[in-house]
C-alpha cells in the first residue's frame, strides 16, 4: 500500500503590523502556497481539496495567514481546532507567531497613517495592546515565534527564507537571453553581457547563414584570442553572483548576451555558458531572441566594435 505524503501546513499569525504580510509573500517566493485572513474553521475541507491543475503533479506546502480581523477568530477555539487537525499524520501542522514592542508597532502605524484595526476611532496604542492580550494564549503555545521589533523587511524575509526554505526547490529562476544590439536591448535584464569584441562569423561567407549553434562558427570564435579569458572572467562573476541572489531570495536573474546582429556571437557564448552553470550546479533558461533574424550588412556594419570586416 502506497504510504500517503504528509502535507505540511504553516498558520501564520501575530500582532496586526508585526510583519505578517511579508512573511506570507516571502514563503510564495519560496514555493509555498499561501493563503491570507483564511477561516480557520475551514481548513479541514481546504486541505482535502486537491492542487491546482498549473502546478501539474506538484503539491506544496500550505501557508495560511490569519489575525484578529479574520472571520470566526477566537484564540482558544483556534487552537482547539488546530490541535484536532495535528491530530492526522497525513498533516504536519506547525504555527507561527510573528510579535513585536508595541512602540514599535505605535511607529510603523504613525509612519503608514494606518489605523489599528481594533482600534479604529482610537490610538493604535489601545489597539495594540487589546490584541495583544487576546492572542497571548497563542503565542504561549507557538511552535516558532519571531520577535520583529529590530528587524527590518529585508532581514525577516531572509529569517523566513532561512527557517522554511522548501528543499530541492529552485527559488530563483535564472534565464540566459542571447539578443543583437543592432535590434534593440531586451527587457529587464539583470546582469549584461557585450561580447561585440570577439571576431564576427557573419563576415566570413561561409558562416554568414550559419548561427551560433552550428561547429564551425563555435570554432571560428573560440580562435579570438580574448575568447578564453572573456569567458573564465564572465563564469568566475556569474558563479559569485547567483548564490548571493539566490539567498537575497531574487525570484528572477536575467543575463543578457548581446552581439551585433544576435545569430553568432551571443548564442555561441550563451549555450557555453549555460552548459558551464548546469555543471555548477545551477538550471538557466536559454533565450536565442535574434536567431531567427535575418542577417543584414547594414546592422553588422554599424555596431560591429571590430570593425566592418570583425577584425
Amino acid at each position: 500500500m502506497t504510504k500517503t505524503k504528509t502535507k505540511h501546513v504553516l498558520l501564520i499569525t501575530g500582532l496586526a503590523g508585526a510583519g505578517k504580510t511579508t512573511a506570507l509573500k516571502t514563503l510564495e517566493d519560496i514555493g509555498w502556497e499561501t493563503i491570507d485572513n483564511f477561516p480557520i474553521r475551514l481548513v479541514e475541507g481546504l486541505l482535502k481539496t486537491p492542487p491546482s491543475r498549473s502546478r501539474g503533479d506538484a503539491d506544496p506546502p500550505l501557508a495560511l495567514g490569519f489575525d484578529s480581523r479574520t472571520r470566526g477568530f477566537n484564540p482558544d477555539d483556534l487552537i482547539k481546532r488546530v490541535k484536532a487537525l495535528q491530530q492526522n499524520e497525513n498533516y504536519h501542522i506547525s504555527t507561527l507567531y510573528l510579535d513585536c514592542a508595541g512602540g514599535e508597532l505605535e511607529r510603523r502605524y504613525s509612519e503608514t497613517r494606518r489605523r489599528h484595526p481594533l482600534a479604529l476611532d482610537r490610538p493604535a496604542k489601545e489597539g495594540i495592546a487589546l490584541e495583544r492580550s487576546q492572542f497571548e494564549p497563542f503565542r504561549r503555545w507557538a511552535d516558532h515565534v519571531i520577535d520583529t521589533s529590530d528587524l527590518s523587511t529585508n532581514d525577516l524575509q531572509r529569517q523566513i527564507r532561512e527557517e522554511f526554505s522548501v528543499q530541492d526547490t529552485d527559488i530563483t529562476t535564472v534565464t540566459i537571453t542571447s539578443f543583437g544590439f543592432s535590434r534593440g536591448l531586451p527587457n529587464n535584464i539583470d546582469l549584461l553581457f557585450d561580447v561585440r569584441f570577439l571576431s564576427n562569423p557573419f563576415w566570413e561567407a561561409d558562416l554568414k547563414l550559419m548561427t551560433g549553434l552550428d561547429a564551425p562558427v563555435a570554432e571560428f570564435i573560440s580562435k579570438d584570442p580574448a575568447y578564453t579569458e572573456a569567458l573564465e572572467k564572465f563564469e568566475e562573476m556569474l558563479k559569485f553572483l547567483l548564490p548571493k541572489y539566490v539567498k537575497a531570495g531574487k525570484a528572477y536573474v536575467n543575463i543578457g548576451i548581446g552581439c551585433t546582429g544576435g545569430r553568432h556571437r551571443s548564442v555561441h557564448i550563451a549555450e557555453v555558458l549555460s552548459k558551464n552553470l548546469h555543471a555548477a550546479g545551477f538550471s538557466p533558461n536559454v533565450i536565442h531572441r535574434n536567431l531567427a533574424s535575418r542577417p543584414m550588412d547594414a546592422l553588422e556594419a554599424m555596431q560591429d566594435l571590430n570593425g566592418s570586416k570583425g577584425i
